[in-house]
């Protein structure tokens, strides 16, 4: 299956550099681009895009407001969020309006397919060494909130994906297998009413459940 990306960036050079990358993949094709929010959701109009590549910081409407509209509507596609910035309360706010993933726009080419191809199977995309940081920023500045309805197994699954672990690693910390994990994982989700694990990240930050005994 052909994967249709949407390359949503103001920059128009870094703009062209990600469709000529994108393009020269046997799985994937460019279907759209835009400058902007506003042009980005006029276009996604026309097309059927899979994947959104979305920078955030844009003219007349940003990739927040372009993210949380799009997401809004029946059939939406993924959303990853591209970013200058590590420590971007930007991208933060995208996530939460429901974008699946987030990287820098330095990160990697092979990085950036591997990206693609990750939110289109339906997982997200969170690395640990930019994710977490952009959280710990922020985190100071959430509410914390009450009792939950995980057990206590589930809320240290939980703990640990929010520390930016695979399910590998939580599976070895945990001393457990790989299908238990995925399985206390779909029960977080659930019960949570998450759509995936950035939501289950932010989720546990915005519940004081990131910080470390």
């Amino acid at each position: 299956m052909t994967i249709g990306v949407y390359v949503v960036d103001d920059q128009r050079l870094v703009r062209t550099g990600t469709v000529m990358v994108i393009d020269a993949q046997d799985d994937m094709r460019v279907v759209g681009e835009a400058g902007d929010g506003v042009e980005a959701l006029a276009g996604l109009r026309a097309v059927t895009a899979d994947v959104v590549l979305m920078d955030v910081r844009m003219p007349r409407m940003d990739g927040v407001e372009a993210t949380r509209r799009l997401l809004a509507t029946p059939g939406a596609p993924k959303v990853i969020v591209l970013t200058t910035f590590d420590l971007d309360e930007y991208a933060f706010a995208a996530l939460r309006a429901g974008a699946s993933g987030f990287l820098l726009k330095d990160a990697p080419a092979e990085e950036l397919l591997a990206a693609v191809r990750t939110v289109h199977r339906g997982d997200a995309v969170i690395a640990p060494s930019t994710t977490r940081r952009l959280l710990d920023h922020v985190a100071p500045h959430l509410p914390d909130a009450g009792p939950d309805p995980l057990t206590e197994r589930e809320r240290e699954v939980l703990r640990h994906i929010a520390w930016g672990e695979t399910n590998a690693e939580i599976a070895g910390a945990l001393f457990l297998s790989e299908g238990t994990v995925k399985t206390h994982v779909g029960r977080v989700l659930a019960k949570l009413g998450l759509r995936d694990r950035v939501q289950a990240v932010i989720w546990a930050y915005e519940h004081g459940l990131h910080r470390r005994p």
